[in-house]
This record gives structure tokens, sequence and C-alpha cells, in this order.
């Protein structure tokens, strides 16, 4: 049986495996993960898309992908720990 996602299942089994997540994995494990990985992205994507036709915009922007994650009230709980990047004009210090 296929799944006919998108995105590589081999990718994430072996960033599964190399990732030492688990001792044991079952093989349905990363076509589950990359299910979700897929449904996710493909659900932020409407969303973003929806931001920019609503500021009139044929790109979507990182700011577009974060307002739509702050509106949605499951998204923005699933991504709340998640800090952003600064903006574009704010400069960023150097690491020595």
């Amino acid at each position: 049986m296929r799944a006919e996602l998108q995105f590589p299942v081999s990718r994430v089994d072996r960033l599964l495996r190399e990732g030492c997540y688990a001792q044991r994995l079952s093989s349905s494990t990363p076509v589950f993960l990359t299910g979700v990985l897929e449904y996710l992205t493909a659900n932020i994507l409407e969303l973003a898309g929806q931001e920019a036709r609503n500021h009139h915009k044929m790109r979507i922007t990182p700011e577009h992908v974060q307002r739509a994650l702050v509106n949605n009230q499951h998204l923005s709980c699933l991504f709340e720990d998640i800090t952003s990047p600064p903006a574009k004009g704010t400069p960023q210090l150097r690491k020595c």
C-alpha cells in the first residue's frame, strides 16, 4: 500500500533513526509522521494564502505565515513556544 505523500518518507525515516528518538520504530511511524507534517504544512500555507489575499498580495511572506499562526486557535496553541526571528530592519548581533 502506498501513502501517496509528497514529502519524502525515507528522509523522515532516516532523521528519526539518526536522531535516536526511540530504540525501535514501527515501519509505519515515518509514514504517519510524514502525513502529519504534510497536513500541517498544507493547512498553514492555506491560511497564509488567505492572509496574503486579504492584504491584496500575490505572494505569501513570512509575516502572512506568522499572522496565520497567531489568528488560528489550534495552530497558535501548537506553536506558542516558538520564537520568531527578528524583523527585517532589526540589527542582529554577531556571535564570535
